[in-house]
């Protein structure tokens, strides 16, 4: 599965989908048209519970939007792609049932790090680096940038990275809530599959479930929220796998030791 600028491979149930445009994964219309096809496909695929953008030109996760394309664009001239394609793409981010991972391993500016953002989480290589220096070419974020930033590490620290332009190193953003974790840049995809595992391995419906609670849950308010989490967890109750799992939880703690910890 995949296209010319997006390669897909299965890890089980994780799917891996690799950028791949030199020299420095600039991202096209054309390549985010791409990616919505992807992501589309992927959404609809039930054996898939997971899934995971990076980058596969070293030192690139995506380095920025094309500016090729923006410069075609603000003159009126026809680009190869749809430029419309970055908004269904990112809702689409939201919306499958599978998490998404952007997993950067290199330069995630502008664009690459708005994909970032769009994400449900978000893991860096050691060397990654993130930035929206858009202020730098006299324009300002345009794909989520001044709107996902702040939720996720606050208005004021969003306001000095976008207001500045700077480069935030892995550490830092680990440290700020950017990302939720570093990992090695030796090995990375191996380690992000590694790291994703443990949520693949859940049941599908409840991983879909739970990610829309804290997707949808926080474009909502907390009353309206609290409802959404109530009617999912009804309805997976309701179900015969919630049952069937519980059933087998209350036969290991009947089974275990008094005292002793019980894994659900």
């Amino acid at each position: 599965m995949g296209g010319s600028l997006w390669n897909v491979v299965r890890h089980d149930r994780i799917a891996v989908a690799t950028f791949v445009r030199p020299p420095r994964n600039f991202m096209s219309f054309a390549a985010m048209t791409e990616l919505e096809s992807v992501l589309r496909e992927l959404g609809d695929d039930d054996e898939v519970n997971v899934v995971v953008l990076t980058g596969g030109v070293p030192g690139y996760f995506v380095a920025h939007a094309d500016l090729d394309d923006l410069r075609a664009l603000g003159s009126g001239q026809a680009v190869e792609g749809d430029p419309a394609s970055w908004g269904r793409a990112f809702a689409l981010l939201d919306s499958i049932p599978q998490p998404v991972i952007a997993a950067n391993n290199g330069q995630a500016w502008g664009g690459g790090c708005e994909l970032s953002l769009a994400c449900t989480m978000r893991v860096a290589a050691a060397s990654a680096h993130y930035a929206q220096p858009e202020v730098n070419v006299g324009i300002i974020p345009g794909a989520g940038g001044t709107q996902r930033l702040p939720r996720l590490v606050g208005a004021g620290r969003a306001a000095e990275l976008v207001l500045s332009g700077r480069v935030v190193g892995a550490e830092e953003a680990v440290a700020i809530g950017l990302v939720n974790a570093v990992l090695p840049d030796e090995g990375f995809v191996d380690a992000v599959v590694a790291w994703a595992r443990p949520m693949a391995d859940k049941p599908r419906g409840a991983l879909a479930a739970a990610k829309r609670a804290v997707v949808e849950g926080m474009k909502l308010s907390l009353a309206d929220g609290l409802a959404l989490e109530g009617r999912l967890f009804f309805e997976l109750q309701r179900g015969g796998e919630a049952l069937d799992l519980q059933r087998r939880a209350l036969d290991r703690y009947d089974a275990a030791d008094p005292g002793a910890t019980v894994e659900l």
